[in-house]
């Protein structure tokens, strides 16, 4: 039998035909995830908007600490804050479209739209202008939230979805259609760094070494920034705008604390970064609180933890290290 996100999809335009075959990953994750709840009892896996947000959370517990993880150690954390209020200037644009022009769009596509052109922005700026990275990124910010603001005040009757939804993010309205744009997103992402990563790991360590060894470091360059937008807008769906920065920070700081190579600190953020969205998740949707800021808080809480391990391993470290006798002149 087909089912009906597929059908709804070939019976709707073109747009949702090009993502059928996501809905079809959508329809056989829903039944799992039934299948999960009749075996164990939990309440909230009787729901499909769960089983989306459930989906694009673990997607974004990949994404986000998979491009985090070169964005800090190329000392870049905060050009996701910079992209994610860029992004909120694409749902302005999207919704100001939609209220004006009837035009159907998906706020969620023009926010990669916009959010991507920021992103090149961003590296324009630094190479025409020789600024530094940070005061290129605070143009950035402050011009698209700006936009968004503007455009939003003059679309305000217009509004069809709250705002609050694309700020702080929201479980119940991550759609099928979103939910499948972010599976593209996601299959585009880790697709680009499972073929570019030893070229962008020689870029993120040794910009110099990298050129002269024949890299285009600018392209690589672009190309971190423009999947740093692509994950900000997949992540801004249950985190928000305001919040989404964190998941591209936090669980990198953490995996650093314990991590002794650079394999394994992309490992270890994956990890934490799943255990932080589904602890936030379930306690969100148990305490009927904004999922964004209980996924941070829950992000922040490991980081701690990570923290007190790795002073631990680091004592340990000392501890086991033999200490050197002095050596007397009647030894030599």
């Amino acid at each position: 039998m087909i089912p009906l996100e597929l059908l709804v999809a070939l019976q709707a335009g073109p747009l949702d035909a090009v993502l059928a075959p996501f809905y079809w990953v959508l329809a056989l994750w829903s039944d799992l995830l039934f299948a999960v709840g009749d075996a164990t009892g939990l309440g909230f896996l009787d729901y499909r908007f769960m089983h989306r947000a459930i989906l694009v959370g673990l997607c974004i517990g990949v994404m986000a600490p998979l491009i985090g993880t070169f964005l800090v150690h190329r000392q870049l954390a905060l050009i996701g804050d910079a992209l994610a209020h860029t992004a909120f200037a694409g749902v302005a644009v999207g919704l100001f479209l939609n209220g004006v022009f009837s035009l159907g769009v998906s706020p969620y596509l023009t926010a990669v739209v916009v959010a991507v052109i920021a992103a090149l922005l961003i590296e324009l700026i630094s190479e025409a202008t020789d600024a530094y990275n940070d005061v290129s990124m605070a143009i950035v910010l402050s011009t698209g939230f700006a936009l968004g603001t503007v455009l939003i005040s003059l679309n305000a009757g217009g509004l069809a979805v709250g705002i609050n939804q694309y700020l702080f993010g929201n479980l119940s309205t991550v759609s099928a259609e979103n939910a499948a744009i972010l599976l593209v997103l996601f299959a585009v992402i880790v697709g680009t760094v499972a073929l570019t990563r030893n070229q962008l790991l020689y870029v993120t360590f040794d910009e110099t070494a990298a050129a002269v060894s024949g890299i285009s470091v600018t392209w690589y360059n672009r190309v971190m920034v423009m999947l740093t937008a692509l994950v900000v807008v997949g992540a801004m769906q249950i985190m928000g705008v305001i919040l989404v920065a964190a998941m591209l920070v936090v669980p990198v700081a953490g995996a650093a604390q314990v991590s002794r190579s650079f394999s394994e600190s992309l490992l270890v953020s994956v990890v934490l970064a799943e255990l932080a969205v589904l602890l936030g998740i379930g306690a969100s949707y148990y305490g009927e609180a904004t999922a964004g800021g209980v996924i941070v808080l829950v992000a922040v809480g490991i980081y701690v933890v990570a923290v007190a391990i790795g002073k631990v391993q680091a004592r340990a470290g000392e501890d086991a290290t033999p200490e050197l006798g002095s050596i007397e002149s009647s030894e030599l």
